[in-house]
């Protein structure tokens, strides 16, 4: 038994709206320990969504559809589905009187095109909707084929699925076992390296372990089925370890953990305190840091040192290595870093210099290429270099490089 996920509406498909009710029906359907294989995308097309749900039928006992319920006529959801299986649609006045309220409740008169929201396939359960005017379906057209229809306002899709849906799913006995992840995160390894190193956990059963990599991160998605999250959890306990123990310092968390609230407890731990100063993040790491609630206790602030007039007059970078060997270098990297960490009186300075492009590279130095510096106690100063290459764009080069600069002081906070 398994779910498929249809999502209805041309605007999906052209990308002008985030398919976020997807994710949330995907998570839904895992806290009940649904299997579910595929989530369909389809525009408002009659035959194109006949075809869809033809081949949902096949493979899955569960269809929820989201989208295509509104007063409109491009909302051909429920219309199609009936079309589909030869069932008549029939007026329901219990759902006339329910959209006329609430648009008295609101001052309004209901428009007649609002009717055509109180036409539900024949034998079909109403799936109340209590804040808008569109409800859905609970429908089984055959034995083996359970239908759900839901709204493609989030708003209010979530209520009806919660108060509605879960409740009669959960009679018909799914919600006895779950099926729960955790996801742990690893900063400075390449998806395929990390997944060679741990080739002979990607093929277990339950839990299973599945890699994926977003934003210069990896990370590895550990998923068990069991009676309750507390089961899962034990399942899950001793594969994690294992898999921490391969990886090394390339572990950094599980789950919400960043590398800037990783950085800030470790910090928070020790009593130590972090200063910043950035040139081509132009404040991006400062944000991460401040972004982790109570991050006063350790960060004092940073400096945006975009101009080299800044570097040399606030930082104390020298000027002849600037003329010398340029903004973006190791050298001046390192005296940003003991700068800001000298005239904010930190223990930890960490610096960023480079070309985030999308202009600005030349053929030594081309967009991509970054420089972190990090000064710390006992006059400790070192540089890291990288080149992220163009093809990043802007704003992930921007972004990456911010949270080089964390995984550094991380790696330095854990093996002094």
């Amino acid at each position: 038994m398994s779910a498929e996920i249809i999502c209805v509406g041309t605007e999906l498909l052209l990308g002008d709206i985030l398919n976020g009710n997807a994710q949330f029906l995907a998570q839904q359907l895992a806290q009940l320990g649904i299997p579910h294989y595929y989530q369909t995308v389809v525009g408002d097309n009659p035959e194109r969504l006949k075809e869809v749900i033809e081949i949902a039928i096949s493979r899955a006992q569960i269809l929820i559809f989201t989208g295509g319920l509104g007063p409109t006529p491009d909302d051909l959801t429920c219309e199609t589905i009936a079309d589909f299986f030869k069932v008549p649609l029939v007026e329901r006045s219990d759902i006339i009187e329910d959209i006329t309220q609430k648009f008295a409740q609101r001052g309004r008169v209901m428009s007649p095109s609002n009717r055509k929201q109180a036409l539900i396939p024949q034998g079909a359960e109403i799936l109340p909707n209590p804040t808008g005017t569109a409800p859905g379906i609970i429908w089984q057209p055959r034995p083996e084929i359970t239908i759900f229809t839901f709204p493609g306002v989030p708003s209010e899709m979530h209520p009806m699925w919660e108060e509605t849906a879960v409740p009669f799913l959960k009679s018909q006995g799914w919600g006895k076992e779950i099926i729960y992840s955790r996801s742990l995160k690893f900063w400075g390894i390449g998806e395929s390296a990390l997944a060679e190193k741990v080739a002979s956990y990607l093929k277990l059963p339950n839990p299973t372990v599945a890699p994926y990599a977003g934003k210069g991160e990896v990370r590895l998605r550990v998923s068990a089925k069991a009676t309750s999250e507390a089961a899962a959890e034990e399942l899950i306990a001793p594969i994690e370890k294992q898999l921490k123990e391969i990886a090394g310092l390339d572990f950094y968390g599980v789950n919400n953990d960043t590398l800037a609230s990783v950085v800030g407890q470790l910090l928070r731990t020790s009593k130590e305190t972090l200063s910043v100063a950035e040139s081509c993040t132009g404040g991006g790491l400062g944000q991460m840091l401040t972004e982790i609630s109570g991050s006063s206790d350790y960060f004092w602030g940073g400096v945006i040192s975009y101009d080299n007039s800044v570097k040399a007059g606030l930082l104390g970078v020298n000027q002849e290595d600037l003329d010398k060997f340029g903004a973006v270098s190791a050298i001046v990297a390192e005296q940003m870093a003991i700068g800001v960490k000298t005239r904010l009186a930190t223990t930890w300075g960490l610096s960023i210099t480079g070309i985030a492009g999308p202009t600005g590279g030349t053929d030594t130095k081309p967009v991509g290429l970054v420089y972190v510096g990090l000064a710390g106690p006992d006059d400790e100063v070192a540089s890291f270099e990288y080149q992220f290459g163009t093809v990043r764009g802007r704003a992930l080069i921007r972004h990456v490089s911010a949270n080089a600069a964390l995984d550094n002081l991380r790696r330095k906070l854990l093996t002094r």
